[in-house]
């Protein structure tokens, strides 16, 4: 399994440090189980997935493989699709519900 860490991810969890730990935590279980774990998600987000990390922070990201079987990667148009193998999950942002969803 690979794991991609995009600049807004990383800039939020300096932000967020507090949460780090509970982060970590949620991350390495999507990691185990991408798909049980996700919501997918519609309209201008669809390809993505978000899990809850508590109360209204949620995580967004991408699971490679679902994208390109459900013919997402074309609306998605990652940069670096074509480098990245299936088994891809690239974490796209985390923050409060509605900040997350208007970083895409």
């Amino acid at each position: 399994m690979e794991i991609l860490f995009s600049d807004a991810f990383v800039k939020s969890l300096k932000k967020h440090s507090s949460i780090k730990k509970v982060i970590q935590k949620k991350v390495d279980m999507i990691i185990e189980h991408p798909i049980a774990l996700g919501e997918p998600l519609k309209g201008n987000f669809r390809g993505y997935y978000s899990c809850p990390i508590q109360r209204n922070f949620l995580i967004i990201y991408l699971y490679c493989m679902v994208c390109r079987k459900k013919g997402d990667d074309k609306i998605v148009l990652c940069k670096d699709c074509d480098k990245c193998s299936d088994n891809t999950i690239k974490f796209i942002d985390f923050g409060p519900h509605d900040l997350a969803y208007r970083k895409k």
